[in-house]
């Protein structure tokens, strides 16, 4: 099937393919246990039935304190790389990246916004639009995890209701082991669960999770986006198509007898 139809732009990197749902980190602070992409996104990428899908990108913001690892996490994903001595980001900054999913293009536009203070009114104005919405903290200092609920509730606040994916990130994983570990992740599934957000622990020093936490975070957006336009596609044929007739607002309701052919013709 794929190969008798016309590729959408130029093929993207072998890493950033999804072909089947990326799987969650823990199913204890996953709120999608799911394995499959739904049945209409499946079908509809099948038959490349999705209007102009191939055209769009799904808005991430990632939000934090300062040194949390935010824009480290970033670079690590968009471009492989991990420098101990990054400067703390100056209002906003962001990537984008390139993916296929189940044979369609789909982009994430990931925004690096400030995590200090000073910035806050600056970084704030580029949360609206937000399709998924990264909460980060650092796993070895348990007053940033702390601080994810403000985070989250100030990015919120600048979106419509239940619109957003939210994830809750802990950095620095490379940094705990053993017992540590499992009690920062503990609490942080608590704090998640609260929060209504899927939990993951990456480390962006050594790569770990991190191109299966975006993998997962640009698969549910693009279910999502695909699922809106075909409902956006249903709901439009049923407003048009549907129906005997188009009524003006504020107009009479036309009765049988008008709706009839006259029997005398028009001249």
């Amino acid at each position: 099937m794929r190969s008798s139809l016309m590729p959408f732009g130029p093929p993207v990197s072998r890493d950033r393919v999804i072909t089947s749902f990326p799987k969650w980190y823990m199913p204890d602070a996953c709120l999608q246990l799911k394995e499959h992409f739904h049945g209409q996104v499946s079908a509809a990428c099948q038959h490349r039935n999705m209007g102009t899908i191939g055209l769009k990108l799904s808005k991430v913001v990632v939000v934090g304190d300062l040194y949390v690892g935010k824009t480290s996490l970033i670079h690590r994903f968009c471009k492989n790389v991990f420098d101990r001595d990054y400067k703390a980001t100056i209002g906003v900054d962001f990537e984008i990246e390139r993916f296929e999913i189940a044979g369609i293009p789909y982009s994430l536009q990931i925004w690096d916004t400030a995590g200090q203070e000073k910035f806050k009114c600056i970084a704030s104005a580029y949360y609206r639009g937000a399709q998924v919405i990264i909460t980060a903290f650092d796993l070895t200092d348990v007053q940033t995890l702390e601080h994810t609920r403000q985070w989250l509730a100030d990015a919120l606040r600048e979106n419509e209701p239940g619109s957003c994916f939210v994830f809750l990130v802990g950095t620095k994983k490379d940094l705990l082991s053993g017992t540590a570990c499992e009690q920062a992740e503990a609490e942080a599934v608590r704090l998640a669960n609260e929060m209504q957000a899927e939990y993951w622990s990456v480390s962006a020093k050594t790569g770990e999770n991190v191109k299966a936490f975006f993998s997962r975070v640009a698969a549910l957006a693009f279910e999502q986006s695909v699922l809106q336009d075909l409902e956006r596609r249903s709901s439009a044929r049923r407003q048009v198509g549907d129906g005997d007739l188009i009524r003006v607002e504020g107009s009479p309701p036309e009765t049988q007898e008008s709706k009839r052919p006259s029997a005398l013709g028009c001249c």
